[in-house]
């Protein structure tokens, strides 16, 4: 009796397709036991304040590794092994009798705890404390940190989530593909996956069904996994993902539509090294340069010749071409001890972005006055723009200070549903505007963009953050300005014809993303775009905008 095709169904991340095997993740170790030590409180101390430090040095050396967002998401863990609260909290405990283990997992626990209390960001930190906990445990006990299954043939690896220093290590020789019944589009194991061209697909609650050796097709580009698929099924799937690697391979030059009408298609960066990858993905120039790189890892601001160096070394390999540097952004998930406030009940809509900057307006000039000197020194063309902008007064305020230090092209995150609606305002006064649509999804819909439970609302399809997005686009078009999105429905193909017909003039994204997107948007005019875009608009959900638009795809094209 063969088993019945099954399709499941989650969050897609890529347009890849596969099939093969799956292999789950192992659970995390068991609790310590509560038993009193034999060893007395040293020792204890000794073999908790060793494991710390050996799991610090060892994300940090991942990340080294994997580079890019990945090293800046296991830098941040690496700071919470090596916490010094936390270690005072642990040898507490320790003084108090407990073995080194069940001091580490009753601290980890009390700080994850504090996390979830705060809501917002901080909550979904709780997870990766779990992770980081698992391991310092793991090398006290001298067993191995549960981790990726070890296999020499390739397999779809199934988890309830994925820790980041597992998702930026991953052999994808053998790991194929990536599926979690938790997380959403924009968590950490979904923007990693999408950095590192690994298909997955995310928040799929009915996979907990699946079972090492279920054979399963998992298609990112229509977030379904057909569990047992059948002969005919595979066959086309097959020859579907070559069709979409023909078109990858056969796109090239700048972003443009059939009609010829230009989209410039650039590329998110976080340092030089991710730099590198956008211009050999044949980036238009960058949409998105992160700077926090050179700020989380410091208890205080670097100096303006220690920002200079790294902006040059990042704009000197886009000679001639836009590169749009976003201005520190902190506080939420990346607090920051000489910047953000201490203690907020809920920091996700607390003083973070541009509201902590004007709060410590020394670390902003610093900033602008070393992007400047890094522009007179390279021949990029470099763009300002200013994170988390509610108002534009918040506008006003950050041009003026760009036009004072000597930027030339000064805009505005539109990342809040306020800035989407008054954009006509905002581009008054900014040269340009960029829609961060993570941070839009995420307060339009009032869900955290980065927690399991509420990832079925974290989607970028949502009529209302599109009808968000159509009035940014009617603001730049009366204006005459540029309105660009870097957030990551950018790097969603079909969501990016979409975007262009609301009327948004360049798309930036991981550099993996670029070929795919570059090849899809050749396929349709401007007029069909927009077309595309008026169904969307109507739909009454995400998935049916979703489904309105793939249906008038394929009646079309």
């Amino acid at each position: 009796m063969t088993n019945k095709e099954r399709t499941l169904t989650g969050i897609g991340v890529g347009r890849g397709i596969v099939v093969g095997d799956v292999r789950r993740m192992p659970d995390p170790l068991p609790e310590p036991a509560q038993t009193n030590s034999t060893i007395g409180p040293d020792a204890e101390l000794a073999r908790a304040h060793a494991a710390l430090q050996a799991t610090a040095q060892d994300l940090r050396d991942r990340g080294a590794r994997a580079g890019g967002l990945a090293k800046e998401v296991l830098d941040a863990l690496a700071l919470m092994a090596d916490d010094q609260m936390l270690l005072a909290d642990v040898k507490n405990r320790i003084d108090r009798g407990a073995t080194a283990e069940r001091a580490v997992f009753e601290a980890f626990a009390g700080f994850a705890q504090i996390l979830e209390m705060a809501g917002g960001y901080m909550a979904e930190r709780a997870g990766d404390l779990g992770d980081v906990a698992n391991r310092v445990i793991a090398y006290i006990l001298g067993v191995p940190a549960p981790g990726v299954p070890q296999s020499d043939t390739p397999y779809v690896l199934v988890a309830r989530d994925l820790a980041p220093a597992d998702t930026a290590l991953l052999d994808f020789d053998i790991v194929r593909a990536l599926v979690t019944t938790d997380g959403g589009p924009t968590s950490h194991t979904a923007i990693l996956a999408r950095e590192k061209g690994l298909p997955a697909i995310v928040g799929a609650k009915a996979a907990e069904v699946l079972v090492d050796g279920d054979v399963v097709l998992v298609d990112a580009a229509d977030g379904e996994i057909i569990l047992h698929p059948s002969a005919v099924r595979i066959e086309g799937a097959l020859a579907e993902a070559e069709a979409r690697r023909a078109a990858r391979e056969n796109a090239s030059g700048p972003g443009r539509l059939a009609d010829g009408h230009e989209v410039a298609l650039l590329a998110n960066v976080g340092s030089s090294k991710s730099a590198a990858a956008a211009v050999e993905a044949a980036a238009e120039g960058v949409g998105l340069f992160r700077t926090e790189f050179l700020f989380l890892d410091s208890d205080k601001a670097p100096s303006v010749e220690e920002q200079q160096a790294e902006y040059t070394a990042v704009f000197e390999k886009f000679p001639g071409q836009k590169v749009v540097v976003r201005v520190l952004d902190a506080g939420a998930d990346k607090p920051l001890s000489f910047l953000t406030d201490e203690g907020e009940e809920n920091p996700a809509l607390g003083r973070r972005g541009i509201r902590a900057l004007f709060a410590h307006e020394e670390i902003l000039r610093d900033q602008l006055t070393a992007i400047a000197n890094a522009t007179k020194a390279t021949r990029a063309d470099v763009w300002v723009m200013a994170p988390m902008i509610s108002t534009p007064d918040e506008t006003a305020q950050f041009v003026a200070l760009c036009r004072e230090l000597g930027i030339e092209k000064a805009g505005a995150m539109v990342e809040t549903p306020s800035s989407a609606i008054l954009a006509d305002h905002i581009l008054a006064d900014a040269d340009f505007v960029s829609i961060g649509t993570n941070d839009l999804t995420q307060y339009t819909v009032a869900a955290d963009r980065l927690l399991g439970t509420v990832a079925h609302l974290q989607d970028p399809w949502n009529p209302a953050v599109l009808r968000l997005i159509r009035e940014v686009g009617k603001a730049g078009e009366a204006t005459g300005k540029p309105v660009g999105v870097c957030g990551e429905a950018a790097a969603d193909p079909t969501l990016a014809v979409v975007l262009i017909g609301l009327g948004v003039t360049s798309l930036s994204m991981s550099p993996i993303a670029l070929a795919d997107v570059r090849a899809e948007i050749s396929r349709f005019t401007l007029s069909e775009a927009r077309e595309l875009a008026e169904r969307a608009l109507s739909a009454r959900s995400a998935v049916d905008a979703k489904r309105a638009v793939s249906t008038a795809f394929s009646n079309t094209h």
